[in-house]
């Protein structure tokens, strides 16, 4: 994907999340990677094909995927991808029944970790549900 469509995608993404009602329902996830950890921010989408990923660092690109309608597909979907020369690489995927059962530390995805296959660097994340329905 190439930088000036990753920034406009970003851009979008976090413009969408800054418009919400502070009351809205959002998943927020607390990403690091390289020492710096950022919320990246999605509200429910029944576009899921629409969502764009956000680039982390130089080589991970974080997407999250909220569905609450219809029903029978209602989910959180979170995906990993390795930013590669010939274009993103899915490398970690993850699904959640929505509502997410909260957990008692790191949200409703617990602390995972993601390791970058080529740099050796590693990328940490955790999810959790925020606003009234």
């Amino acid at each position: 994907m190439a930088a000036n469509t990753r920034t406009l995608a970003a851009a979008a993404l976090i413009a969408g999340t800054a418009a919400l009602p502070a009351h809205a329902e959002r998943v927020a996830c607390h990403v690091t990677y390289g020492g710096e950890t950022r919320i990246i921010g999605a509200a429910a989408s029944t576009q899921a094909l629409t969502v764009a990923p956000v680039s982390i660092g130089s080589y991970f690109m974080f997407r999250i995927v909220f569905r609450k309608e219809p029903a029978d597909l209602a989910t959180i979907k979170l995906y990993t991808y390795a930013d590669r020369d010939d274009g993103p690489t899915i490398i970690h995927q993850a699904t959640y029944a929505y509502p997410p059962a909260p957990g008692p530390v790191h949200g409703f995805t617990g602390l995972n970790f993601i390791y970058e296959p080529v740099r050796d660097g590693e990328l940490q994340y955790w999810c959790e549900l925020k606003g009234q329905p």
